[in-house]
């Protein structure tokens, strides 16, 4: 009997609930759509960050230690550095238990080298390296995607795997030089002198214009280094800070070992400069700290733009079920007055009322969670270029702000229901 009841007044309401499941379906679309963004968000905004260089940098342990106690800079810094890395080391970077985290990295080493009777400093680097690692992975990496910033205002970047004997100009240096691409440049360092073909010229906005930039090979040739790299940049995709991450950065030591697990096996800056101490020999890798933060600022911001988003859309839809639940609750004055009048509780009433709603509840929010995962791709596509993973996670989510939105929007329609008097009710007042 009951079921028939409910049945028949929403057949018999059938614009009303129409309206109440329209109303409930832009508030789940709404709500699935910011939820799976806002969940998916972090590492879409990682990755567009990564187009603004490396957030790890990976140096000598002597040097570290001199860069604390003398805080040295520039030239100072360099003649007093005499620490190196292993450049046979780097690709270990991809073996750590953060590995897929690692999107791109290089190793430098710079040298002093003389051109056209002008002192200029030369840094050697991978650009579109290709690696061969243990673990069976084939992979490129180099400077060519860690800097995408740079501008090649002429000529192309340097393709090391063609042109061994490439160099790239900063365009101050090229300008003051009269250097040209496809121009011939001699350069001597301390350990000779080596003819480079100028395969382009870039601008970065920084000290960089003023240098030369060609494989590792070159430099370390001229500078009698082999097989030896000053640093390494690395780019990786990590997590926001929190008070776990900080303690660890200061001493890992000192976590409990609950603790420990849980900070190593979470992609914080400082796990992930961690394991990469472990397999660098005689290293120090630190975040770079203006970039980490951003990353973290940025994510929670955008973050807590989606909540807001989200509970917005709510409560909006509470507003209108509640106006759109009374509105009916008054139009079946007559029915529901009845009911009262033939011995029907306030409980049984109101069960009635909400049972209709929270079926109507249902259909609305189903439809609109996929509504809502489709307008999810619409914005992952427009704004990150690429599609928003569905997290299950967000199908209870929705489902259980869906039933407390239609129950807090129905409270107004159960209170009249509440106060209503049958013998008025029917008497027509």
């Amino acid at each position: 009997m009951f079921f028939r009841m409910v049945k028949g007044a929403l057949l018999r309401q059938k614009g009303k609930m129409l309206m109440i499941a329209f109303t409930i379906l832009l508030g789940s679309s709404l709500a699935t759509a910011m939820l799976n963004v806002m969940l998916d968000v972090g590492d879409k905004v990682n990755q567009e960050l990564k187009a603004y260089g490396a957030n790890i940098t990976v140096v000598p342990k002597e040097n570290s230690v001199i860069d604390d106690i003398y805080e040295l800079e520039g030239d100072d810094a360099d003649e007093i550095k005499s620490a190196y890395l292993k450049e046979d080391e780097v690709g270990k970077l991809k073996t750590i238990f953060w590995a897929f985290n690692i999107v791109d990295f290089a190793p430098f080493i710079d040298t002093t080298v003389d051109l056209g009777g002008k002192d200029v400093k030369m840094v050697g680097t991978w650009f579109n390296h290709h690696l061969s690692l243990s673990t069976g992975e084939e992979l490129d990496t180099g400077v060519t995607s860690l800097r995408s910033w740079w501008e090649i205002t002429e000529g192309e970047w340097l393709d090391e795997q063609a042109h061994t004997d490439g160099v790239m100009v900063g365009t101050l240096l090229a300008q003051a030089q009269g250097i040209k691409v496809g121009d011939t440049i001699k350069v001597s360092g301390k350990e000779g002198s080596k003819d480079l073909t100028v395969a382009g010229i870039f601008d970065c906005g920084s000290d960089e214009d003023e240098q030369l930039y060609t494989s590792l090979d070159n430099v370390q040739e001229l500078s009698g280094t082999d097989g030896l790299i000053s640093s390494i940049e690395v780019s990786a995709l990590t997590t926001p800070d929190n008070e776990l991450a900080r303690k660890a950065a200061k001493d890992p030591s000192s976590l409990s070992i609950t603790d420990y697990e849980t900070w190593y096996c979470t992609a914080y800056v400082s796990s992930i400069c961690y394991q990469i101490q472990e397999v660098i020999t005689d290293s120090v890798a630190s975040p770079v700290r203006q970039v980490a933060e951003s990353e973290g600022a940025i994510m929670e911001k955008t973050q807590l733009l989606m909540i807001l988003i989200t509970i917005l859309s709510l409560v909006g839809s509470a507003l209108g079920i509640s106006n759109l639940v009374t509105a009916s609750v008054m139009e079946r004055s007559s029915e529901l007055g009845l009911l009262k009048a033939i011995g029907a509780k306030d409980g049984a009433i109101s069960a009635l009322v909400l049972t209709e709603i929270i079926i109507t509840a249902i259909i609305g929010g189903a439809l609109g969670y996929f509504v809502g995962y489709g307008f999810a791709q619409v914005i992952g596509q427009t704004v990150f270029g690429s599609a928003i993973e569905m997290k299950l996670l967000v199908i209870p989510i929705v489902a259980i702000l869906i039933i407390v939105v239609t129950l807090f929007g129905s409270i107004p329609a159960i209170r009249t229901l509440l106060r209503m008097k049958p013998a008025e009710v029917l008497h027509g007042k």
